[in-house]
């Protein structure tokens, strides 16, 4: 279906309506080759509270957006390629059926559809369009996805010390790290996370201490390669002679030598 799709007249006026939606805020999405597999509402589980969101399948990329008015405005455009996308069922809660994580490296975040065949059918196709695009370029699939913020209304208390109960005076602060909610003094440090942003970010203590003890360990490991190097002599061609002399000295190293042996967890994770 999608070779199909790909030139022809309607796929193409297809996506120009979803970019005109958009409007001069949102990025130009026709390329050649590309096909609107698909699009729909999906109540995206936002920190606050759950709210719609549109949501439209191309043969390579995820869009989402804001819905100002349906099928004429559409705001605040958001491209997720396929090849990082990860998708992962999830359990029915009080106030949300048929729930899936949609798992990136820059964002995760759980969203809901209108019954259990819909929800069927977005994790499916978009595995189909996944599998297809990078057995097509030979990328592989991501599998380093950021944490999903557990939403505010989720804890009364910090998720970390569990004490401190958060008031209209003590705000809530989202580790960056691992989603947790948590109070300001579990949360004063901050940590790049390359995968994020380049600035650093606000994360829990524990993320923290876990991150520095991460990177210390690769910097010790990138020492030890380099004091590696340069105990390694480089290799010199002109040291090489075949006389019969240096045969000889060969021939007598022992032989017996060996000359190559030198989500959610509990609060308390």
């Amino acid at each position: 279906m999608v070779d199909h799709l790909a030139y022809t007249e309607i796929n193409t006026q297809r996506i120009g309506a979803v970019e005109a939606c958009f409007g001069t805020a949102g990025q130009p999405l026709a390329i050649p080759g590309r096909v609107l597999v698909g699009e729909g509402i999906l109540t995206k589980e936002c920190r606050k509270k759950p709210k719609p969101r549109i949501f439209f399948l191309f043969s390579d990329i995820l869009v989402y957006g804001t819905i100002v008015i349906n099928k004429v405005k559409y705001s605040c455009q958001h491209i997720i390629p396929l090849e990082d996308v990860t998708t992962e069922l999830l359990p029915d809660s009080e106030d949300m059926r048929n729930r899936w994580l949609l798992k990136t490296s820059k964002k995760s975040f759980v969203v809901c559809a209108a019954s259990f065949t819909e929800r069927q059918e977005w994790i499916s196709h978009i595995k189909e369009c996944s599998d297809r695009l990078m057995e097509k370029t030979g990328r592989r699939p991501s599998f380093k996805h950021a944490a999903p913020w557990i939403p505010d209304r989720a804890t009364d208390i910090c998720m970390r010390c569990t004490h401190t109960k958060f008031t209209t005076l003590t705000r809530r602060h989202h580790c960056r790290n691992c989603g947790f909610v948590v109070c300001q003094d579990c949360s004063r440090n901050k940590f790049v996370i390359l995968a994020l942003s380049s600035k650093p970010l606000r994360v829990c203590n524990l993320c923290h201490r876990k991150l520095m003890s991460e990177k210390l360990a690769e910097e010790q490991e990138r020492k030890r390669a380099l004091e590696l190097d340069r105990e390694i002599p480089g290799f010199d061609p002109s040291s090489e002679d075949d006389s019969e002399n240096d045969e000889e000295k060969t021939n007598n190293f022992p032989s017996n030598e060996d000359f190559y042996s030198s989500s959610w967890s509990a609060f308390h994770a």
